[in-house]
């Protein structure tokens, strides 16, 4: 397993929920992370913190990722900084809609963050990523095997990202790894009830929900294991073999 100490990721969304587990993990294996975030400072300068006290040292950056220049620009400023050992596109518009109310606009929302942000930053990165052999980690979801009603936009959005995981792993190789973790349900949504929660948790095998640790350690593993190249890490605890 390659050595994180003293390295450097950058890591979008990386203010609260997933994202922000994922720069805490990076943290504690000595790393640099520059903490990306949208409008939630107050949240990314809790991330920030908690990376510290992980073990590594954190840099706040803001950019809407949904503006095409803003994205390159995120890139730009943080590689005027150094090198880039790490990239994980962790920030996603995940937004619940009706089959019958799909609109072109769901689909531009979804693909401009979902899609477009992460490659403009791996094309921004990439030279960089060469120079440290380093390592791009993007974020899926196992619900691509089994879709769900509502979320037609997004799903085609994740379904994209895969697709081009696997294109970088052509275009990047054999100085970059490209690779993709796929969470399963983790953090149910605010308002979900108890009835509904538990009746999915009889479908998952290991018997509870994902935490967002769970999804930061399979990030950490694929960003420090020297041989995993186009892989998609399924983190569901099982719940595609299930009922």
């Amino acid at each position: 397993m390659r050595d994180l100490t003293n390295k450097r990721a950058l890591v979008t969304g990386a203010g609260t929920r997933v994202g922000a587990a994922i720069a805490r993990a990076l943290g504690a294996r000595g790393m640099h992370v520059d903490v990306h975030y949208h409008r939630n400072e107050e949240g990314a300068e809790a991330s920030c913190e908690a990376v510290v006290r992980a073990g590594g040292t954190a840099t706040p950056r803001q950019a809407d990722l949904s503006d095409p220049e803003a994205t390159r620009e995120l890139a730009r400023a943080v590689l005027r900084d150094g090198d880039l050992d790490v990239l994980v596109p962790s920030a996603a518009n995940f937004e619940r809609v009706a089959f019958d109310a799909v609109a072109s606009s769901h689909l531009r929302h979804a693909f401009a963050l979902n899609v477009e942000a992460p490659l403009a930053l791996a094309i921004e990165c990439a030279p960089a990523l060469r120079r440290t052999r380093g390592a791009v980690v993007f974020i899926t979801d196992a619900a691509l095997d089994r879709p769900h009603r509502d979320y037609l936009p997004y799903l085609l959005s994740k379904a994209a990202v895969r697709q081009l995981m696997e294109v970088l792993v052509i275009e990047l190789s054999p100085t970059v790894r490209v690779n993709a973790v796929a969470p399963g349900t983790v953090l149910p949504p605010p308002g979900m009830d108890e009835k509904a929660i538990a009746g999915l948790v009889e479908r998952i095998p290991l018997g509870r929900v994902g935490r967002a640790d769970d999804v930061a350690e399979a990030v950490v593993h694929l960003a420090s294991s020297e041989l995993a190249n186009g892989h998609e890490l399924v983190v569901d605890g099982g719940h595609r073999i299930g009922a």
